[in-house]
C-alpha cells in the first residue's frame, strides 16, 4: 500500500509539474528589439509558444494593448500572438526628430526586426489602420517569403483624401502645441475608432494608451511615404482586406476598391455593425475569423502543426 501510494504520489506530482511548466510557457513574454536605426522596438508573446505564430500591428495613437480581445481570448490560445508597439507608441522608442517616422521604409524594417528576433515561422501578419501601410512597405522592402498571409483591419491602403473620411478640426488640433487642445483631439479621435463604443475602463485605457504617443509621430505621420504600389502587388500569400462598413475614418469602398485594382487576389470581408475597430466592436466574430484565416493560410502552404 505504501508502494502504490508513493508511486500515485509521484504520478500526481509529475502532472502538477507538466502543468506548471504549460503555463509558464503560456505566460506574457516580454522584450526589446533594436531597429536598424537604433530606435527600440518593445514587444510581447502571448499564448502558445510553439503554435502558428500571429503578428499584430497596431495604428496611429495605439500599443500592444489594442489587441488584448484577442491576446487573452480562450479561443486563440493555441496560437503564439504577438504584439509590438511601433515606433513612437506605447513602450517602444520615441525619437524627437520627425525623419525617424517619415520614411515609411522603417517601419517595415521595425517589422521585420520583430520577425528576425523573434524567429516566428511564416507568421500571418495582422495590420490595423495605419498598420495596413506599414505591412504593405513590408512587402515592398522584404516581400512575402517569410509570412504566410496578411489581414488587413480597417486597413489605410494609401494616405490619400479620397480614401481618408476628412476631419480637419480634429487633426489639426492632433498637431497642436496646446496641451489640452491636443488632449481633447485624441479623445475625439480615439471616440472616431468605434461605431460601438467599448466600455468606460476600455475606452479610458485606450485613451491613456493614445496619449503616450509622440506628438512628433503624430505631426508627422500625415506626410509618411509608403511604398503601397510596390507591396500589395507583391503578396502572392492570402490577403484578406476586412472592413467595418460602419468605419468614420476610412473610406470603406474605395479602399476596397483601390487594394483589389492593387492585387486582384484579395478576398474581402465586411462587418455591417462595427467601424474603425471591428476587433474590439465584434471581438468574437473576429477572432473566429481570424482563426480559420490563419489555418486556411497555413494549411495552403503546409506548415500548420
Amino acid at each position: 500500500m505504501h508502494r502504490y501510494v508513493q508511486v500515485l504520489r509521484n504520478t500526481l506530482l509529475a502532472v502538477v509539474m507538466t502543468s506548471l511548466s504549460t503555463t509558464a510557457m503560456a505566460a506574457d513574454k516580454h522584450y526589446n528589439v533594436t531597429a536598424p536605426d537604433g530606435v527600440a522596438i518593445a514587444v510581447q508573446e502571448l499564448g502558445d509558444p510553439n503554435g502558428p505564430a500571429i503578428v499584430f500591428i497596431h495604428g496611429l495613437l495605439g500599443s500592444r494593448l489594442n489587441w488584448e480581445k484577442q491576446t487573452a481570448s480562450p479561443d486563440l490560445q493555441r496560437y503564439r500572438m504577438i504584439t509590438y508597439d511601433m515606433r513612437g507608441h506605447g513602450l517602444s522608442g520615441k525619437p524627437d526628430d520627425a525623419a525617424a517616422y517619415r520614411d515609411g521604409r522603417r517601419y517595415a524594417d521595425d517589422l521585420a526586426a520583430v520577425l528576425k528576433a523573434s524567429h516566428a515561422q511564416r507568421p500571418v501578419l495582422v495590420g490595423w489602420s495605419l498598420g495596413g501601410l506599414i505591412m504593405s512597405s513590408y512587402l515592398a522592402a522584404y516581400g512575402d517569403t517569410a509570412i504566410s498571409g496578411a489581414i488587413y483591419v480597417d486597413g489605410v491602403i494609401e494616405l490619400d483624401p479620397a480614401l481618408i473620411t476628412p476631419h480637419p478640426p480634429v487633426y489639426a488640433a492632433l498637431a497642436s502645441d496646446d496641451l489640452k487642445i491636443h488632449l481633447d483631439a485624441v479623445r475625439s479621435f480615439l471616440g472616431l475608432c468605434f461605431h460601438t463604443q467599448p466600455d468606460s475602463a476600455t475606452f479610458e485605457r485606450l485613451l491613456s494608451n493614445a496619449a503616450m504617443a509622440s506628438w512628433t509621430m503624430t505631426r508627422t505621420i500625415p506626410s509618411m511615404t509608403a511604398a503601397v504600389t510596390e507591396g500589395l502587388p507583391k503578396a502572392r500569400v492570402p490577403v484578406l482586406v476586412l472592413y467595418g462598413s460602419q468605419d468614420a475614418l476610412v473610406q470603406v469602398k474605395p479602399s476596397i476598391a483601390r487594394a483589389r485594382q492593387l492585387n486582384p487576389r484579395i478576398r474581402t470581408m465586411l462587418y455591417d455593425d462595427s467601424g474603425h475597430a471591428p476587433f474590439l466592436e465584434e471581438a468574437q466574430r473576429f477572432n473566429r475569423d481570424l482563426a480559420t484565416f490563419v489555418d486556411q493560410a497555413l494549411q495552403a502552404h503546409g506548415t500548420l502543426p
